[in-house]
């Protein structure tokens, strides 16, 4: 089931980037109804979307941009002193409703799938477990993908992307209990260590960022305000490297 097939979209820059410039995976979920629809949007010429990795519901990998050249999927997207992950990312697109409609949990296939590409690429492009980033981590203020259900939990047990290692009972505790300004300061200035670009004196740009954040870290809840659990997080990953 782990076969990679080609059916190459049209859709991507024509002049090759060097393996070096190749720094991210980027995770996202099609939002489509069906993977119909997902796969001809891919590959229609006037959509100027595509990726580099679709993986079906069935778990089967197409390869739909070369890794070397440039695909369409992030769009405008920021994370730590880079922008226009686009240039320095490879895309992988994973088959889900999205939120629009009706999200989804990734089945087991699709899972297993994620986790024998990233393994295969990161081996391939020198990617570590800090280079896995999800659509809504590197543009807040537009997307959602690949959401709260994505396994970025499991999927670190195998160093594809980093998790905190703090106990979970605790954490539980410390869900919604208030910090102070000083505490506030210093949760966003993890956030911004740890990648996070927050756009200045907005404050529906810190609620993106901070529901970004807890989609990826606190799925339990997305309620983009900080609280005691939040802050403990972006110190532990601040900490195992994630900075």
């Amino acid at each position: 089931m782990n076969e990679i097939k080609q059916f190459y979209t049209q859709n991507f820059d024509p002049i090759k980037r060097k393996k070096r410039n190749i720094k991210f995976l980027v995770f996202h979920y099609t939002g489509m109804k069906t993977e119909k629809s997902a796969l001809k949007r891919l590959t229609d010429n006037n959509s100027k979307v595509s990726c580099h990795y679709f993986i079906k519901k069935n778990g089967s990998i197409i390869n739909m941009v070369p890794d070397l050249y440039i695909s369409w999927h992030a769009g405008i997207s920021n994370w730590k002193k880079l922008k226009e992950l686009n240039k320095f990312s490879i895309g992988i697109e994973i088959h889900n409703p999205g939120h629009q409609f009706g999200y989804k949990g990734y089945n087991k296939k699709q899972v297993n799938s994620v986790k024998y590409l990233s393994l295969k690429l990161a081996k391939k492009y020198n990617l570590k477990n800090k280079h896995y980033l999800g659509h809504s981590d590197i543009a807040p203020d537009r997307k959602k993908d690949p959401g709260e259900k994505f396994p970025w939990e499991f999927l670190s047990k195998y160093q594809i992307g980093l998790w905190h290692c703090l106990d979970k009972k605790l954490l539980k505790k410390y869900r919604l209990k208030k910090i102070n300004n000083s505490d506030k300061i210093l949760f966003l200035r993890n956030l911004s260590k740890i990648g996070y670009i927050i756009k200045k004196n907005k404050v529906s740009s810190i609620s993106c960022v901070i529901k970004a954040f807890q989609r990826r870290f606190r799925p339990k809840l997305i309620n983009g305000k900080s609280d005691l659990e939040c802050l403990e997080i972006t110190k532990n990953l601040v900490k195992s490297g994630f900075n």
